[in-house]
């Protein structure tokens, strides 16, 4: 019985075998140097490598072709050029022959067409006129010349000795600004400087009478410390006594307080509302004077607020003549360049004077 093998355990058996052999092949492959194949695809990569080789022989051969076509069209422009100067060199031929045929001296406009021969038929030798291409009227010609040049030239001096004055007068005008605008400023520095040494001497002032009070203050807290460490002392004494006085006669008190004669009560009374009577006239000069001291504190404040806005007044002053001034420099340039522009109205240039003397005639 345990001998017999069943058709299901073979069939696992033969399932394990294959999943054992499938395992062992894939780690083969795995981890096999030689065979690895994991992340390269040999065929992808031959593929590329092809596509980029066709790639460049498509790029270089458009690119021989277009060499070509350059080479094709410089040919072609150079034997165009030969033509186009051997043409012209026949047509120059063609144009000579034709004028040597028929274009003679005897058939232009200074002879009669009528009668050709009519020099030749002339007795005695006439002497020409002017030579062919000879200005006649050179001298009139070259006085009228001159006469213009100068002209021009006088125009020209003129023009420069009003450009002269009208700079001269505008650098007069500028300086004279200057002038007054330095003058304005000094002024304004002036100003300034006594308003900050008023204002330095109004602070030092300030500043002295407060150290003054301070001290005066700590004066009086030593001097009040003192008095009321005194009046401390004083009633500390008094409390012994009484509290003596108390211990030894604490059976009889029918007339006396704590061992003393009515007469001593009421000094006694007495001294402690003067005493209450002091330190509420302390308490109220204390307070009068803390009070005296803020109004000082606040007054100090509002003269420095009047200060600064009048400080500010005066910058904002000071800003708006400089504006002032720098519009009126603006206004006394845009007039110079717009004199400038109505005195050099047509100047002339290199390309007037080229006109002249271009031919004969």
């Amino acid at each position: 019985m345990n001998r017999v093998e069943l058709i299901s355990d073979r069939i696992s058996a033969a399932h394990l075998d294959r999943r054992r052999n499938r395992e062992l092949q894939r780690q083969e492959r795995v981890f096999n140097t030689k065979v690895r194949t994991i992340g390269i695809d040999k065929e992808a990569l031959q593929h590329q490598v092809q596509e980029k080789r066709s790639q460049q022989e498509s790029e270089a051969k458009a690119l021989k072709e277009h060499v070509d076509d350059l080479i094709r069209t410089d040919r072609t422009a150079c034997l165009l050029e030969s033509r186009r100067k051997k043409d012209e060199h026949l047509l120059a031929e063609a144009i000579v022959n034709f004028r040597q045929q028929f274009q003679q001296p005897s058939s232009r406009r200074e002879f009669d067409l009528n009668d050709p021969e009519v020099l030749k038929k002339q007795d005695g030798v006439h002497i020409l006129p002017g030579l062919a291409g000879e200005d006649l009227n050179i001298g009139d010609r070259t006085r009228r010349q001159r006469e213009q040049l100068r002209d021009w030239t006088l125009q020209q001096q003129q023009e420069l000795d009003q450009a002269k004055e009208l700079r001269r007068l505008q650098a007069q005008q500028y300086d004279q600004s200057r002038v007054a605008l330095d003058n304005r400023a000094l002024k304004l520095q002036k100003m300034e400087e006594e308003h900050k040494r008023a204002t330095n001497i109004a602070i030092k002032d300030f500043n002295q009478a407060l150290a003054v009070k301070l001290q005066e203050r700590k004066e009086r807290e030593r001097r009040q410390e003192e008095e009321n460490n005194r009046t401390d002392i004083l009633n500390h004494l008094q409390g012994e006594l009484l509290s003596e006085n108390t211990q030894r006669s604490a059976r009889v008190r029918r007339d006396c307080y704590k061992g003393m004669t009515p007469e001593q009560i009421r000094e006694f009374t007495i001294c402690q509302q003067q005493q209450a009577e002091e330190k509420k006239h302390v308490r109220l000069k204390q307070r009068y004077e803390q009070l005296k001291e803020d109004r000082l504190h606040m007054a100090s404040a509002r003269t420095a607020l009047l200060q600064e806005r009048q400080q500010a007044r005066i910058n904002k002053e000071l800003r708006r003549a400089v504006d002032e001034t720098n519009k009126e420099l603006a206004q006394v340039h845009d007039g110079l360049k717009k004199a400038l522009k109505e005195v050099y109205t047509n100047v002339p240039d290199e390309s007037y004077f080229s006109q002249f003397n271009k031919c004969s005639r």
